[in-house]
């Protein structure tokens, strides 16, 4: 589990179209605080979704080989399998450089409260739906689990922290080097999606496929 949720939180930290919309946030009015509703919003959600899945499974991984743990290696091997199949059509459609989309241009006026939406709304769902099915298997009781869970909550929003914090303590410098980042995500978002998604989907199969058979 602790292997799955590093490799998870990782995939999901790199992903560009989050970075992109909090690094437009910080280059916005009041730019700090937005991003700090944004990170507040989106570690709400992943906290929610692993306090939802214990609640679930009562803090208890399902039996080895149970119907439990079968259907969630199902589901785990269904979303690698969509992660993979999704890479592979962005792949064959060929790489190209990518217009922000226009609705960014309004995050310059969106609220506290509309920014903490956005770490909602934008967050990659497929992969945090991977990284549920995966807490399935922690154990509330293990104090290793709990470092797990929170390790994985820390990675997951790693790039997020950073950004924030450089924004916070260095404004002058960050103005300049976060929109350069910015230009090189949105010049390169294509071939990220496609490594993340083929990165990530081809773990999950044949992590799922072992543990089937």
């Amino acid at each position: 589990m602790v292997l799955d949720l590093v490799i998870i939180g990782v995939i999901i930290t790199l992903g560009p179209l989050h970075n992109t919309a909090f690094i437009l946030l910080l280059s916005s009015t009041k730019g700090v605080r937005k991003g700090l509703a944004f990170i507040l919003g989106w570690l709400a959600t992943l906290v929610a979704l692993i306090a939802v899945v214990t609640l679930i499974t009562g803090g208890k991984p399902p039996a080895h080989k149970s119907a439990s743990s079968t259907a969630v290696l199902a589901v785990k091997l269904a979303l690698g399998l969509g992660m993979v199949l999704y890479g592979e059509h962005k792949r064959r459609q060929g790489f190209g450089p990518r217009k922000t989309p226009k609705w960014f241009a309004r995050l310059d006026h969106v609220s506290g409260w509309m920014a903490a939406g956005f770490g909602v709304l934008l967050q990659p769902w497929a992969m945090v739906a991977a990284g549920g099915a995966t807490v399935v298997d922690a154990h509330v009781s293990s104090l290793a689990s709990y470092l797990a869970l929170m390790a994985y909550v820390l990675i997951a929003s790693a790039s997020l922290l950073a950004m924030e914090l450089y924004a916070t303590f260095k404004p002058a410098a960050a103005q300049g080097r976060l929109t350069a980042l910015r230009t090189w995500i949105e010049g390169h978002q294509d071939q990220a999606i496609v490594s993340l998604s083929l990165a990530l989907g081809l773990w999950l199969v044949g992590k799922s496929i072992y543990e089937l058979v």
